[in-house]
């Protein structure tokens, strides 16, 4: 695996346009974007997913990397998103699948794993707040970037991080029925 440098460099040679760079870009993140995946979702197969479309979107959007952060910040960001999206898409699916029968409120614990009904729990209040303070809740707490990191990807001060970061979690603890 290559070190933060060459990413970084790889990164910016892809956003250029170097098509090598790009396929060596994507095959070296690869094992990161599917482990962060599998922080948001429950199952390998949905991390799976969510990386393939992480990959997608990388490999789609590569040029609108700016550089205002590290590519690792910025693909933390990217992979959150679509972790979180792919969550929505599958949710939505099995709605279809199921003939309209709604997702039980709960998971059901002789199904799911106690963090796999964690995690579902959470994504469904991730989606109950506005998606900004949703963003900066999964940057934090479930990517584990640092208020800086957060502040420089999202162009926002380091106050407005924390702030973001306080009225999310209240809401998420709400959402879960944790207050």
């Amino acid at each position: 695996m290559p070190d933060a440098d060459d990413i970084d460099a790889l990164a910016r040679s892809a956003a250029c346009g170097d098509p090598a760079a790009l396929d060596a870009l994507l095959l070296a993140v690869r094992p990161e974007v599917l482990r962060l995946c599998a922080r948001f979702l429950p199952s390998r197969e949905d991390a799976e997913e969510a990386c393939q479309d992480t990959l997608v979107a990388l490999a789609g959007g590569i040029t609108r990397f700016e550089g205002r952060s590290s590519f690792r910040t910025w693909l933390h960001r990217l992979t959150a998103n679509r972790a979180r999206s792919t969550y929505r898409t599958l949710r939505r699916r099995w709605r279809l699948e199921a003939g309209g029968v709604p997702l039980p409120e709960q998971a059901d614990p002789r199904r799911t794993s106690v963090v796999a009904g964690t995690r579902l729990d959470l994504l469904d209040a991730f989606d109950a707040v506005r998606p900004d303070l949703a963003e900066v809740v999964a940057l934090r707490d479930i990517l584990g970037l640092s208020y800086p990191e957060i502040a420089a990807l999202l162009d926002v001060p380091v106050g407005t991080v924390k702030s973001r970061l306080h009225l999310a979690r209240r809401q998420v603890r709400q959402r879960l029925g944790a207050e």
